[in-house]
């Protein structure tokens, strides 16, 4: 039913209506075991949040921010956790699902039989992967808010920053996934995403680091992820947000030209 529904929903253009074709597709597909996989996705940054921003918080104690602001240890992680989910979600499903399907399961081969266009099924693609993202990011700042680690106004401002967020990862990392060869090649994917997860002041401010590091972490997306969602829900934005929003919006115009353009390259070829 929503596989009928998601098409009919997109009035605006026929462009869209066929990108929400192939995300009403993954909603067909959908089996059970998948949701386990969703769970497990949404899992990993509350077992993360309980062990070190509670456990290990408990240790620290509270925090003193650059502008003065004392916050517990729970809350300055809190949304760093959020937005590694938000990436971690967004790249699981833009690389490994996304390779699967165009390199071996050859699903895209029928596809692009049918009126859909290579970038129509790269951006329906990025949307499914974001229905995913959201759905993470939602139930997080749900648990935030009861654990009154921030506010539920704040949450509610947080979401698009997450949802941004989870676009900018999408799309970047569907861009990648059209240069890998193998599945071996997913190891250097994985070794790149526990680095920013753990550089990125997600456990530690940024002025722990040494000038140099913390100026090269500043240009990672992942950094001004966490700088924007911890700046809305601990009450800390400032102008300097907007440099965020600016550089996760032109990731995903980078990241989803280039990967509407090597899908076209490698199934009309």
């Amino acid at each position: 039913m929503v596989a009928l529904l998601l098409p009919r929903l997109a009035g605006l253009t026929t462009a869209s209506r066929r990108s929400l074709s192939v995300t009403g597709r993954n909603f067909a597909a959908l089996k059970s075991a998948y949701w386990l996989v969703m769970v497990s996705g949404f899992l990993e940054p509350v077992l993360y949040l309980f062990s070190i921003g509670v456990g290990v918080g408990g240790l620290i104690g509270d925090l003193t921010l650059t502008g003065g602001q004392v916050v517990s240890y729970a809350a300055f992680v809190a949304p760093a956790m959020l937005a590694a989910s938000a990436m971690n979600g967004a790249l699981s499903e833009t690389t490994f699902n996304f390779f699967g399907k165009m390199k071996f399961m050859k699903l895209y081969d029928g596809v692009i039989a049918t009126p859909v266009r290579p970038f129509e099924i790269a951006f329906g693609e990025l949307i499914w992967a974001m229905i995913r993202g959201s759905a993470y990011s939602a139930a997080f700042l749900g648990l935030m808010v009861l654990m009154d680690l921030t506010s539920a106004g704040r949450a509610l401002v947080a979401f698009p920053a997450a949802v941004l967020a989870g676009f900018a990862f999408g799309s970047l990392g569907m861009a990648f996934a059209t240069y890998l060869r193998s599945w071996q090649d997913f190891d250097l994917i994985s070794s790149v995403q526990f680095a920013l997860f753990l550089f990125s002041g997600t456990f530690v401010p940024l002025s722990a680091y040494p000038a140099a590091l913390g100026a090269l972490i500043e240009l990672t997306p992942l950094y001004r992820t966490v700088h924007l969602i911890r700046g809305i829900t601990l009450g800390t934005a400032d102008w300097t947000l907007l440099l965020d929003v600016v550089y996760l919006l032109a990731a995903v115009v980078i990241g989803l030209a280039a990967a509407g353009r090597r899908v076209d390259r490698l199934l009309c070829k």
